[in-house]
């Protein structure tokens, strides 16, 4: 059953991966002439024929869908038209960049969001619970790049005490790591209340207070065991978000990440580039929703069987 289980959620993952590749793949192309976007206007009609010729931009477009994805099928991501190295070079490059964002913004997610959530549902209805929830919602409603402007003006501008931009030491990580936190806290923080209320109301949890065990031991060895599994769901969501939601604060603080890369990938037209890290952003996406149906199946038995039916 658990085999089966597996095949379906990657089959899902796959059928997804392939949407994603194809609405990228047609959209770039639609949206106007790469060709027109990379030339200058003076440039003679037979040298553009030419450089469409030689990047297979002369070809109908679904012909062009089709060797795009026999190319991804042998792992040829195609080339970069501004430096001429294969783009999935130049995609890597970034990566880490990126990551050294996104895990320790992940990080803040948890620490900040569940316990956030667990302390505004043991104390529902309470100040401290609509002081949490309020400020929850403060702050995923705040776009990101909004709130990346406000902390440079406060903590770079007013205070002077952190950089506005940059990358490679700690004090820069600060502001952007703190950004991207702060909305996805506060969804987790919400999503974290409400699961545990939903536990908490159960009949195993009102007996065993009733037994007299521990309120502590029931909320830790029996209420937010069961929370964690719907809380799993928003945290896989998280992960591929985090690694899209890094394309507007990486502008807001100039960080040599992805999200750099693929504005100036867009603005110049470089589409075998601005492929690639849709494809990467893609997959994290959908590599993090797989992972998280698993974990679904092996803490709640109940699933793989539904899932076989």
């Amino acid at each position: 059953m658990m085999v089966r289980f597996v095949s379906i959620r990657m089959a899902r993952g796959i059928v997804t991966l392939l949407l994603m590749v194809t609405f990228a793949f047609v959209v770039l192309r639609v949206s106007g002439d790469p060709v027109r976007s990379m030339l200058s206007p003076e440039t003679p009609a037979e040298a553009i024929a030419a450089f469409r010729k030689s990047w297979g931009l002369d070809q109908p477009i679904w012909i062009q869908y089709i060797r795009y994805l026999q190319a991804i099928l042998h792992g040829d991501l195609g080339q970069s038209v501004r430096d001429g190295r294969a783009a999935v070079v130049v995609v890597a490059e970034r990566i880490p960049v990126t990551l050294q964002l996104t895990v320790p913004a992940l990080m803040l997610n948890i620490a900040i969001g569940i316990p956030a959530g667990l302390m505004a549902a043991l104390r529902k209805n309470s100040l401290t619970d609509r002081i949490l929830m309020t400020s929850a919602i403060a702050g995923f409603t705040i776009p990101p790049f909004v709130l990346g402007l406000v902390l440079v003006l406060l903590f770079s501008v007013e205070l002077s005490w952190l950089p506005s931009g940059g990358s490679g030491t700690v004090a820069q990580m600060i502001l952007p790591v703190i950004t991207l936190g702060i909305g996805g806290a506060a969804v987790l923080a919400r999503f974290t209340r409400n699961a545990m209320l939903g536990v908490l109301g159960e009949a195993y949890v009102r007996t065993g207070s009733a037994k007299g065990v521990p309120w502590r031991r029931v909320v830790i060895n029996h209420a937010f065991p069961n929370a964690a599994i719907p809380i799993l769901t928003i945290i896989g969501f998280m992960i591929g978000n985090l690694i899209a939601g890094t394309v507007l604060v990486e502008s807001v603080f100039s960080w040599p990440g992805l999200g750099s890369l693929l504005v100036a990938s867009v603005l110049s037209r470089d589409l075998a580039v601005v492929q690639c890290i849709l494809l990467f952003v893609a997959g994290a996406m959908v590599l993090s929703n797989v992972l998280v149906d698993l974990l679904y199946g092996l803490l709640d038995p109940r699933l793989r069987s539904g899932a076989d039916k």
